[in-house]
């Protein structure tokens, strides 16, 4: 991703900056990163994600939408996750007007073409560092497809995918599942071409 302004801020000039702006934006290593704009896909999947609420309701963990931004504390990173869910008790730095979040249980991430190999890549791994998190969800927007990691011991990351709509995929970070039919509610896939046989082919 290139940086939106070669100009190198420190972290509190960053979010001192940041209250003022319309648009949201990354920051790492003194620099700042513009965030793409979000397809109609990629809008209709985050707000189905709303299917978590309910199963959230009256336990001690807390969802947030891709408005609050997270900071990851080893790295240096901030930035705003589609979704986040906390377990427990959220930490929070409340130093500036919009608070930032320290220690996510899950991070969801609705993956786009502008930024799917981020996501997947350099994100990830960012993700990684932080010590409260235990799963990260990725949802295809092209294709009918979740991809959970979930953290195991001695920092391994175990994956398990999911792509029949008519299947669920569990959470258990948080003790919840995902429907797949519910996180693609409204979403149209193109067509697969059809596979032509010799025995169809006009003679």
């Amino acid at each position: 991703m290139a940086p939106s302004t070669e100009t190198f801020l420190s972290p509190e000039e960053y979010l001192t900056w940041e209250e003022d702006q319309e648009e949201k934006h990354e920051y790492l290593n003194g620099r700042i990163y513009a965030m793409s704009g979000a397809t109609g896909e990629h809008n209709r999947i985050t707000f189905n994600l709303a299917a978590l609420g309910p199963q959230l309701r009256g336990r001690s963990c807390e969802g947030f939408t891709t408005d609050m931004r997270l900071k990851v504390s080893p790295t240096g990173l901030y930035t705003y996750p589609d979704m986040t869910v906390v377990c427990g008790s959220a930490d929070f730095d409340r130093r500036f007007k919009t608070a930032t979040l320290l220690n996510p249980t899950l991070i969801i991430e609705v993956l786009s073409d502008a930024t799917e190999a981020h996501d997947r890549g350099e994100k990830f791994a960012h993700y990684r560092r932080l010590e409260s998190l235990r799963g990260y969800l990725m949802i295809s927007t092209r294709s009918p497809r979740l991809e959970h990691y979930q953290r195991q011991e001695a920092g391994l990351w175990l994956l398990n995918a999911e792509t029949d709509l008519d299947k669920l995929i569990a959470l258990p970070e948080i003790a919840c599942t995902l429907p797949l039919e519910e996180v693609y509610y409204r979403i149209d896939f193109p067509a697969l071409p059809l596979l032509i046989t010799p025995s169809d082919t006009m003679e």
